[in-house]
C-alpha cells in the first residue's frame, strides 16, 4: 500500500481493520471478476476513498471506491 494523500490515509484507518481487510479483498476485475487488490495507493476522493492498483490474480489495473 502506498498512500498519496494524508487526509484519504486519515479516513481510511478510521474504518476498522476487518473491514478494510474485506474491502481490499472485495474489488471487481473486468477478467477475474472479484479479486483482491494489490500493489494499491490510496486517494482522496469527494465521495470517499479510492484505491487504485491492481488484480492479486491478472496484474490488469482494478480501483475500488469506498464511500464515506
Amino acid at each position: 500500500m502506498s498512500v498519496t494523500d494524508l487526509n484519504a490515509e486519515k479516513k481510511w484507518r478510521e474504518i476498522p481493520k476487518d473491514i478494510r481487510e474485506k474491502l481490499i479483498s472485495n474489488v471487481f476485475c473486468g477478467s477475474c471478476f472479484e479479486t483482491t487488490i494489490v500493489d494499491y495507493v490510496i486517494k482522496d476522493h469527494s465521495d470517499g476513498i479510492l484505491l487504485e492498483g491492481k488484480c492479486k490474480t491478472c496484474g490488469k489495473a482494478v480501483a475500488r471506491l469506498v464511500e464515506k
